[in-house]
């Protein structure tokens, strides 16, 4: 591969070695670290001020180019054409960067691909390794599609193999510890950051019963509309609670896959009138829908961690939530099926009438 020039106009004379300077090369697979502002670029560059120089390399397609987020921070795509050969083409730049730059550590934003391009370099220069983790693998719902099936293949052979293994929650690392043999001391948890005093504070710029006021109460969900978020679950719940409730309504933000398939269920089950599907939100907006619907609901079938029942949490919304991620550190109401959750769902809308 020819060397990116970006990389060699990173790789100019720094810190004298004497300094022992911490130098981090990264794995990533989130195209969102090229946009300018992105939230996953801040908190890149907010982990990185750890560091003396940080390199990400982010497994992606063709049409990005490698830059300078600043003095310290670099990243390179691997502007592959085929997903399959992103970890190799990983690889090849992971060694360049490694021999020009002093790396002094390796770390991987997953344990599956990105896992295999760290275990590899960790092999041919010995450098320390540590693996993330940020879905629940050990979730019975998360291997049940080949993709899926082969992804947690990969983690169990990578994780043992890593010298540290970053969880975002109690729940990965109690399933790497009694199931996977991971000693606990080669686990850390850190959970995803969440500037919970930002949303407390955060003035309300959209009110859900102003926007809707044709609805008594509101039950609110923000999710990506793919299959493992399992929204239908939410709209089969709160057909039931239509019954009781007729004036309750369901506000669906989010976008994915999923999105038509839902519309039509919802229009199937005769809800078309109490559920409102929303694109996704900025973060102002969304953190007024908390603060303003009477209840959250998440039906997941598995999380690592649970970033909106955190934020609901913090914003002071009741959550009603499936057994995953953090859901009962917030506080969360739990309930595993349709039957418990509109059960749930109705004995709370009773509780704020009264």
């Amino acid at each position: 591969m020819e060397k990116d020039p970006e990389i060699k106009k990173a790789a100019s004379p720094m810190t004298p070695a004497a300094e022992k300077p911490r130098r981090l090369l990264m794995f990533s697979t989130d195209t969102k670290l090229f946009e300018e502002g992105s939230a996953v670029r801040e908190r890149q560059l907010a982990y990185a001020k750890s560091f003396d120089e940080v390199h990400i390399v982010v497994f992606c397609g063709r049409g990005y180019t490698a830059q300078s987020l600043n003095p310290k921070v670099y990243i390179y795509p691997t502007n592959s054409r085929c997903k399959l050969r992103r970890p190799f083409q990983a690889i090849t730049l992971g060694h360049f960067i490694v021999e020009g730059r002093g790396i002094t550590e390796i770390t991987c934003q997953d344990p599956f691909l990105t896992g295999l391009a760290g275990v590899a370099l960790k092999k041919h220069f010995g450098l320390p390794l540590e693996l993330q983790v940020h879905t629940d693998i050990g979730s019975p719902h998360y291997a049940t599609t080949l993709g899926r099936k082969i992804r947690k293949t990969r983690a169990l052979t990578h994780l043992p193999q890593a010298d540290t293994i970053r969880v975002v929650s109690a729940r990965i690392k109690d399933y790497l510890m009694t199931t996977v043999g991971i000693p606990a001391e080669r686990i850390r948890i850190q959970p995803i950051a969440v500037d919970t005093e930002r949303i407390k504070t955060a003035p309300i710029m959209a009110d859900l019963h102003q926007q809707y006021p044709q609805f008594e109460s509101i039950v609110l969900m923000a999710s990506r509309l793919e299959p493992e978020k399992n929204v239908s679950l939410g709209l089969r719940a709160f057909a039931e609670v239509v019954s009781t409730h007729p004036k309750a309504g369901l506000v669906i933000v989010g976008s994915g896959s999923e999105v038509t398939k839902l519309q039509r269920l919802a229009r199937k089950m005769g809800l078309e009138h109490q559920v409102v599907f929303e694109p996704w939100a900025d973060q102002a907006t969304l953190f007024s829908y908390y603060k303003t619907a009477d209840l959250f609901l998440n039906t997941s079938l598995f999380e690592g961690y649970g970033l909106t029942l955190v934020e609901a949490h913090a914003a002071g919304c009741p959550i009603i939530s499936t057994d995953v991620g953090v859901a009962r550190e917030v506080g969360a109401i739990v309930a595993e099926d349709e039957i418990s959750l509109s059960d749930r769902l109705i004995d709370q809308l009773k509780s704020l009438k009264s």
